[in-house]
């Protein structure tokens, strides 16, 4: 082998010194994908990306952290935890002082500096963008346009990626797989923000508190707290709320739906997190704990409620009567029984 980088591609810009690499590479143009998964219908263009693939079904974590119990299937990996430890923050942002972990996690958080720049402007709609393309797609919505149509049912859309993402509908393909646990995805961007959890990166940050998450959209639901913005209404009564998730679960009060089924018994709810709880009572888990004594419960409210009886202060007063109490719940039950 030479010492320089004698071996370039035709097709673009990379070399390298060794003739194996610039082979593999050349697979990223022609999409040959010879090393095939004996396990699944996975493919790639190296062998020693099978080999890191073959770890997702044996479980196998070679990659040790000498400072905690961490393990993982990537030596990359390991190398950005390992940064947890350190401190460093290798990539840093020319706008602020951010700093990070990872590149992928400085790309995301460079979104959000260029979020207030939207060029592309509609001229039917208020609607403005940041990409040409978008604003295509956005203008078939008032002409009505969805070219890309579903050969399996009747759905048609504006994009070709939306299209190849419905079809997984149908055929349950879920092509982006985590490398660290068996999680599976149709959406790469559901992927990068899963990676988050296995990383702990938090890239989205408030700047009027603490509070940091793993996406944009949880961020946007955050930042109303502080406006008291409520965009979410229900069309059946006076209620509103900061996301529309949340105004899912309100509906529900109106329709009767409990889609959140216990699998031991036959309890159902509207919120997944009481479901949650629910289970436990038959595990027998009781995650809440005092600190002042033994006792433990299954939720958080209780718990409240429970270190109430270790102290005489009684914060909650009636505004009607007399009444006080130790915790917020006693007064709303208090209210609502005798006012």
């Amino acid at each position: 082998h030479s010492g320089g980088k004698s071996n370039k591609c035709t097709e673009c810009e990379y070399s390298s010194r060794y003739s194996g690499n610039l082979k593999a590479h050349m697979r990223t143009h022609s999409g040959v994908k010879p090393y095939k998964c004996s396990e699944c219908d996975y493919s790639c263009t190296t062998n020693g990306s099978l080999t890191q693939h073959k770890r997702i079904h044996t479980g196998e974590k070679p990659y040790k952290c000498n400072e905690c119990d961490y393990r993982c299937t990537l030596s990359g990996n390991l190398k950005i935890h390992m940064r947890t430890h350190s401190g460093e923050k290798p990539y840093k942002c020319s706008e602020c002082d951010y700093s990070c972990t990872t590149s992928a996690s400085l790309k995301q958080h460079i979104d959000i500096h260029s979020y207030g720049e939207k060029p592309y402007k509609c001229s039917e709609c208020d609607y403005s963008c940041r990409y040409s393309k978008s604003l295509t797609q956005h203008i078939r919505a008032h002409l009505g346009e969805k070219p890309y149509k579903c050969s399996e049912c009747d759905y048609s859309c504006t994009t070709n990626g939306s299209l190849t993402q419905h079809k997984r509908t149908h055929s349950g393909e879920k092509p982006f797989k985590c490398s660290e646990c068996d999680y599976k995805c149709t959406l790469s961007g559901n992927l990068k923000i899963h990676m988050r959890k296995h990383s702990g990166e938090k890239p989205y940050k408030c700047s009027e508190c603490d509070y940091c998450c793993t996406t944009s959209g949880g961020l946007i639901h955050h930042i109303r707290k502080h406006s008291g913005e409520k965009p979410y209404k229900c069309s059946e009564c006076d209620y509103c709320c900061t996301s529309a998730g949340g105004l899912i679960q309100h509906r529900r009060t109106h329709s009767g739906e409990k889609p959140c089924k216990c699998d031991k018994c036959e309890f159902s709810c509207t919120l997944p997190g009481n479901l949650k709880v629910h289970m436990r009572t038959h595990s027998g888990e009781k995650p809440y704990k005092c600190t002042v004594c033994d006792y433990r419960c299954t939720e958080s409210g209780n718990l409240t409620r429970h270190l109430a009886t270790h102290s005489d202060e009684k914060p909650y007063k009636c505004s009607e009567c007399n009444y006080r109490c130790r915790v917020l719940a006693d007064l709303k039950l208090h209210k609502s029984r005798k006012h």
